[in-house]
């Protein structure tokens, strides 16, 4: 090989090539029911890392890989022990993220790479109306304290719970999400919040599943799609302006690609790369069946210089925005995923709080949230009578009194918003019924954060509103918030 991969300091003692070897295409290669043969996929492994792609991510969920990963570590020998990066991920399903459950999780993980602590353990959560990945974050910083996880990082977290996450205390040195030619959101506010916050993205999905190559050129549009990389990806296409949209981009990248002699891979890598918040990219691998390490040392070769840029940006000036935040494509429409609509998956994890009659009244129901406040001062979180619910002031108190990003009210008011959409949807309606919210601030400066957050959970729903500064509220909180919402 002509030239190793840069190599990037991820976190402390933590340095990782700038290509990380991405292994969720064994869930594919496996998913008719066979299982690759171990010893050689682990041998396929061990090519990558003899020629400088020595970090590889994987997840609970993608088939054999951390077995694969497990067998190729175990035979590493003398100093090559501590040369491969591993990186997986933790997916739970939602709820209640006891010491028992997340101390389960990652054992499994573990046991399976075979490896006494985890480089970076990432971390996903499907909803976050729902709190317990506050308390999965919690446990997982004492596995790290334990020394079994080195780095905790997550996966697919969108701008404002990146935010919360960091501004309440938790380490996290990086977020996964998509970040491509066809997918330019983490180009946008996560970026700014990263390079602010020392956060670093990992960025996947780089070659749109296969698109974004050579081999798609002045191609004809596919009539059917086997893989499920490719399935995923050509919604993305669809989304931005559909097969056209995407030719004028393959044209402008191949014209670049021949001006300095490399692949249009290459170069719709390299754009990803040049991302400042960006520390490596994720080359999917299909162990055993093909590689491109030769092709992805062109990398390291070229940069892309003002002219270069001028020309992706005028080609990308067509192209529709892929809606939403990062990972929002996992949590709401449209489901830009490998198995397409996921509302059904998300309608099966169960309500957040449990709604219960209120004496006497058959017309009624009520939930309660678990603040320590609620039975002594005799109220509810939120009540239902007919088609109405109505939901009491809401503050960052999670559990029974912790607060949330104390002194910080951008991170207050997603955790807010947060529970006053569990509370809703836990009696029956969604955030699009609400018709009122009224925002009490402590101080009147913090309007614009806490309403921007606002906007990005009522934009399209436009409730009437009531924003107010007030001479104090009772503990050290910046905002509360409650809200009215009509249900059908």
């Amino acid at each position: 090989m002509s030239l190793p991969p840069d190599r990037i300091p991820l976190a402390p003692r933590l340095e990782i090539s700038r290509v990380v070897t991405g292994l969720w295409q064994v869930a594919d290669m496996e998913r008719d029911g066979r299982f690759l043969d171990r010893d050689a996929a682990a041998a396929a492994m061990a090519d990558y890392a003899r020629d400088g792609f020595d970090s590889f991510d994987m997840a609970d969920h993608y088939g054999s890989a951390e077995l694969i990963a497990g067998r190729f570590l175990s035979m590493q020998t003398g100093a090559e022990k501590q040369r491969p990066a591993i990186f997986t991920k933790w997916c739970p399903t939602p709820g209640p993220m006891t010491a028992d459950v997340v101390r389960a999780g990652i054992a499994q993980r573990l046991e399976r790479l075979g490896v006494a602590s985890i480089d970076l353990l990432q971390f996903h959560w499907w909803m976050f109306e729902h709190p317990g990945y506050i308390d999965a974050m919690k446990e997982l910083v004492a596995l790290q304290q334990d020394g079994r996880i080195r780095h905790l990082g997550v996966t697919n977290f969108n701008t404002d719970h990146l935010h919360l996450l960091v501004k309440h205390g938790f380490p996290i040195v990086s977020n996964q999400v998509s970040f491509s030619l066809l997918d330019r959101r983490a180009a946008e506010d996560m970026s700014t919040f990263c390079l602010a916050a020392g956060v670093r993205l990992l960025a996947y999905g780089t070659l749109g599943g296969g698109f974004l190559t050579d081999q798609w050129v002045g191609a004809p549009e596919p009539t059917s799609i086997e893989d499920w990389s490719k399935s995923k990806y050509k919604r993305f296409i669809d989304t931005i302006g559909g097969w056209s949209a995407l030719q004028t981009i393959l044209a402008a990248v191949h014209e670049i690609a021949r001006k300095h002699g490399v692949s249009v891979a290459n170069v719709a890598t390299r754009w990803v790369l040049e991302q400042p918040a960006v520390a490596a990219v994720i080359v999917g691998a299909r162990l055993g069946e093909r590689e491109h390490r030769a092709d992805n040392t062109a990398l390291f070769s070229f940069s892309l210089d003002d002219d270069d840029k001028q020309l992706i940006d005028e080609a990308l000036v067509s192209t529709r925005r892929i809606p939403g935040d990062c990972g929002d494509e996992y949590r709401r429409p449209p489901f830009l995923t490998a198995s397409g609509d996921l509302s059904d998956h998300l309608e099966s994890f169960p309500p957040v709080f449990e709604a219960v009659p209120i004496d006497g009244r058959s017309d009624r129901l009520r939930i309660d949230s678990g603040s320590v406040w609620e039975p002594i001062c005799g109220y509810s979180r939120a009540v239902r009578i007919g088609n109405r619910i109505l939901v009491s002031g809401t503050t960052a108190t999670h559990g029974t009194g912790e607060i949330i990003c104390p002194g910080d009210p951008k991170g207050q008011a997603v955790y807010i918003l947060d529970k006053i959409a569990a509370s809703i949807a836990s009696l029956g309606g969604t955030l699009a019924d609400t018709v009122r919210t009224r925002v009490y601030l402590s101080n009147a400066d913090d309007w614009e954060p806490v309403s921007r957050v606002h906007g990005r959970y009522f934009g399209a729903v436009r409730p009437a509103n009531t924003l107010l500064e007030i001479s104090r509220l009772v503990g050290d909180y910046a905002v509360e918030i409650e809200a009215e919402a009509i249900v059908g």
